[in-house]
């Protein structure tokens, strides 16, 4: 396997290349093959890869070159297939390759058909070469190429000017945390002289000291930083909301498989030096329990049925940087995997909904779907039942592993996340209620078209829905006699799972029943407003109560940021545009230049031709060199 892991990252590389030199003479189901077979086989040598970590119980290290040398300073381009990146390899191409699958059939009327294909395959490219970096400096370019293909992705419909904006805005911001983590590289390379893991954790167990323990806490707080910018969280989380102007296959790649999930994978990478941090790691659970909750109570009111599912994305990412603040690394880790399943699921059904009425995305004109959508309603139950938590789906599992680690932590951060937790199946359920039951609420038009998705989009549909049920199996605890596979199998990094079981407090039985029991009352209660009252969200010219209207108009987050940060900004540059620019630099430099000028026209009339005037200036001068040194003198 050492000798075909470059395999892996390439082949997507080859179907960006091909695909993007061929994306006007290439057919359409030509184009989708190379697209989708690419991630295919890289799934078939990620399994390989998977299966050897497995067997050997030794991670995989292939070293391609030797990228940076600078005395004794050097950095490899080299890959790492441990335990961690041998599942994130197969969440990457196998949900990748699904979405691929279904983009074929989502996308097939899209004049840039091949250009599509081409960015998604490169977006996977980057993402796979994030997470088998064996050094800081690989991960970075998969970090900074994911952010520039979402730029693309997010605005590839880039004539609509909101998604343009849309794009930008997912770019500033990124770049915002990217700083962070560019700064706690250099950091690094100044204390440890090496950007590899092999190097770094190692030493970081032997430091001892305030000194040392102030700069764990630096560099930390700088990686989450940037963690913060590519997974969403307070306060730079308003870009991925944003996010879904892009195709609906995007949102889901996004959303699921890749992007976000980085900067997760980023600090669980970097636990060694979290575990030093213990001021980083409370800020990681306070920040991420407050994001949670505040994305939740945006998503109670939204009427868009993407918008929903993004802001669930943030809340769900919220709970995964939860668990990376109180330690529970492998409960953060299994709900990433759990999530990719259920997500890409949401949103692909979200996807198949759209496009049975005919680009509509206000659950206020939809309902009734259910008969006509067979295949997407049943699917979309089960992904709606698995992320709400309710057991035995696979949300339940490994939201609740996260919960109870949270309880040992704080048992009011606990209720808070059961509180979040019925807030996420209230309006999972709500969504679905106004999509697929009561009355069809759209033109007749709409109603005539209504129609089931093709199999290409079904299809992974039905794959995703079987992995959101089952998921969760792969760490069922042991008080439900489970065997806790995935904790064994990343005991070689996380060490040993801690027991969420405690002394003193509500059994981890307990636990579960509380967060269960929420979730299926917040179920029950959105049954009662939307099934039996056959409530209606108001349209948007109507009032509503002021914490209902607060939370559709997104705590105006977004205006908020605009007077802070973006009219003091371009207030700034607005005056350094125009009076330091334009009147300071620009008008000296233009000043000499018309000083300069109108001084030659004064001295261009002493040069007539006439060489009698140049005799007599000449007397006059050296009269006037005679005068000065008969005074001087």
């Amino acid at each position: 396997m050492n000798n075909y892991l470059w395999l892996i990252p390439l082949l997507p590389l080859a179907g960006f290349i091909i695909n993007g030199l061929g994306r006007n003479a290439l057919p359409k189901n030509l184009i989708g093959a190379i697209g989708s077979l690419v991630i295919l086989v890289a799934f078939g040598l990620s399994v390989e890869a998977f299966l050897q970590v497995q067997s050997t119980g030794h991670p995989i290290n292939v070293n391609i070159f030797t990228w940076i040398k600078v005395g004794n300073f050097t950095v490899p381009f080299a890959f790492l297939v441990d335990q961690l990146s041998a599942i994130m390899l197969l969440i990457i191409t196998g949900v990748g390759f699904l979405i691929h699958l279904y983009s074929i059939g989502y996308m097939h009327d899209d004049a840039g058909f091949g250009k599509f294909f081409s960015y998604l395959n490169l977006f996977v490219f980057f993402m796979l070469l994030l997470v088998m970096g064996s050094n800081y400096i690989v991960m970075f370019i998969g970090w900074e190429g994911v952010g520039l293909c979402s730029y693309l992705l997010i605005g590839f419909w880039f004539t609509n000017g909101d998604y343009a904006d849309a794009a930008k805005k997912a770019f500033v911001m990124n770049r915002i945390g990217d700083l962070g983590f560019l700064i706690a590289i250099f950091i690094m390379i100044h204390y440890f002289n090496s950007v590899n893991y092999a190097d770094i954790f190692p030493k970081v167990p032997g430091l001892h000291g305030d000194k040392v323990t102030h700069l764990l806490t630096m560099i930390t707080m700088l990686l989450f930083v940037g963690a913060t910018g590519k997974s969403a969280q307070i306060p730079l989380f308003t870009w991925l909301p944003d996010a879904m102007a892009g195709p609906t296959p995007v949102s889901a790649l996004i959303h699921a498989a890749t992007m976000v999930t980085a900067g997760i994978y980023m600090i669980a990478r970097s636990h060694v030096m979290f575990d030093l941090a213990p001021f980083t790691s409370n800020i990681i659970a306070i920040i991420g329990l407050a994001t949670a909750v505040f994305a939740a109570l945006i998503a109670l009111t939204q009427t868009d049925i993407k918008k929903v599912l993004a802001y669930s994305t943030v809340s769900q990412l919220g709970y995964m940087f939860l668990g990376l603040g109180v330690g529970a690394y492998t409960g953060s880790f299994f709900h990433v995997i759990t999530h990719a399943f259920f997500k890409a699921l949401l949103f692909l059904g979200a996807g198949s909904v759209i496009h049975a009425v005919s680009g509509e995305q206000d659950m206020r004109k939809m309902g009734g779907l259910y008969k006509k959508l067979p295949i997407t309603f049943w699917t979309m139950l089960l992904g709606t039942i698995a992320i709400s938590g309710i057991p035995p789906f696979s949300g339940f599992f490994s939201k609740d592993e996260i919960l109870a680690h949270t309880y040992q932590y704080s048992p009011i951060m606990y209720f808070i996340g059961v509180i979040t937790a019925m807030f996420t199946s209230f309006y999972m359920f709500r969504m679905l209620f106004l999509t697929f039951f009561g009355k069809f609420r759209g033109t007749h038009e709409q109603e005539h078209h209504l129609h089931e998705s093709p199999a290409t989009i079904t299809i992974p549909l039905i794959i995703l829905a079987i992995l959101s049920v089952v998921g969760g199996l792969i760490n069922v605890p042991a008080i439900l006699g489970g065997h806790e596979w995935l904790a064994h199998w990343l005991t070689p990094l996380f060490g040993t799972p801690k027991e969420a079981a405690h002394e003193g407090g509500i059994p981890e039985m307990g636990l579960m029943l509380i967060s269960v029991a929420a979730a299926v009352l917040a179920l029950i209660y959105a049954y009662i407003k939307y099934i039996s009252k056959s409530d209606l969200p108001v349209a948007d010219t109507e009032e509503r109560p002021l914490l209902t209207a607060l939370s559709y108009h997104k705590f105006y987050i977004d205006e908020l940021y605009d007077l802070i940060i973006r009219k003091p900004l371009d207030a700034l540059s607005n005056f350094f545009y125009k009076v330091v620019d334009k009147m300071g630099i620009d008008g000296l430099v233009n000043g000499l230049g018309s000083g300069t000028v109108e001084t030659s026209k004064g001295l261009r009339l002493l040069q007539t031709g006439n060489v009698g005037f140049y005799i007599f200036m000449m007397v006059i001068g050296i009269i006037a060199v005679l005068v000065y040194s008969v005074f001087k003198f």
